[in-house]
């Protein structure tokens, strides 16, 4: 399996997204988004793709707003494409800021396909409630009917059902039709428990993805707690709570799984 990493001046979380990929067995490549934009087809070698988080463009103006124009300007159509092909593609933090500003996520209707064109951002992520800069692990819960490929089938308990969270801007917003539409299709991928619903996101909303499971865009960050060891707690975890996959190394391993069913047309 080949990974891409798409980074650009300002993305500070791209090693550790190459590390999940990595762990979970594929071959990964970083490049910076303005190459690609001289040469978009570079991205049909790939069979999954990162966007990271940090902070692209300084998120001058908005966050994630620069690097989202960017790609609705010059590799929309290609990642659309990929996506169409069956590619799976993770977002965190900025990543979903940018996703959501390039039209990615929640992306078109179920049944419609993805066109050339991206559509108008349909939600947003708004500053927290608490108006701060929140760098925290939260509990979190998986939807039992959510569609996505990324996050479905996670085995965890209530001692390693953790992520780790750092935004200013994390806040999930939208109209209730979108809401409605999102849980009613099963487009809700991941939830802050109850207890550690920190940034006021609608329906306590971590992460969402595109009608087809495959886009996965989220505010926590799997791809930093891919080793035990990165737990706050991991030294009263037990044996048997550590002898697996962490929830955020689960989630990549899905998706790898995923696109080599893809690849051998299954």
């Amino acid at each position: 399996m080949k990974a891409l990493v798409i980074t650009a001046p300002g993305i500070n979380c791209d090693l550790e997204l190459c590390e999940g990929f990595a762990l979970a067995g594929c071959d990964v490549t970083s490049e910076l988004l303005t190459r690609l934009t001289r040469d978009p087809a570079q991205i049909d070698r790939y069979d999954l793709i990162g966007l990271p988080g940090g902070f692209s463009y300084g998120d001058d103006i908005a966050a994630g707003r620069i690097m989202g124009v960017m790609i609705r300007q010059s590799i929309y159509p290609a990642l659309a494409a990929a996506i169409e092909r069956g590619v799976p593609m993770i977002t965190p933090c900025n990543g979903f800021q940018i996703a959501v500003q390039a039209g990615l996520l929640p992306g078109p209707a179920a049944g419609e396909p993805w066109g050339e064109s991206p559509a108008e951002p349909t939600v947003a992520l708004a500053q927290n409630e608490t108006a701060r800069f929140n760098d925290i692990w939260t509990t979190m819960e998986i939807p039992l009917d959510t569609r996505c490929v990324w996050t479905r089938g996670l085995k965890m308990d209530a001692d390693t059902a953790l992520m780790p969270c750092a935004h200013g801007e994390g806040r999930f917003v939208a109209d209730e039709e979108t809401i409605e539409e999102l849980e009613s299709n099963g487009q809700i991928a991941v939830r802050y428990g109850a207890a550690d619903h920190f940034n006021g996101s609608v329906n306590r909303i971590a992460g969402i993805c595109d009608a087809s499971g495959l886009v996965f865009g989220l505010m926590p960050h799997p791809e930093r707690y891919l080793r035990w060891t990165q737990h706050p707690r991991w030294t009263r975890l037990s044996p048997a709570q550590r002898s697996g996959d962490t929830p955020g190394l689960q989630m990549f391993k899905n998706a790898v799984a995923h696109a080599a069913k893809v690849r051998a047309g299954a």
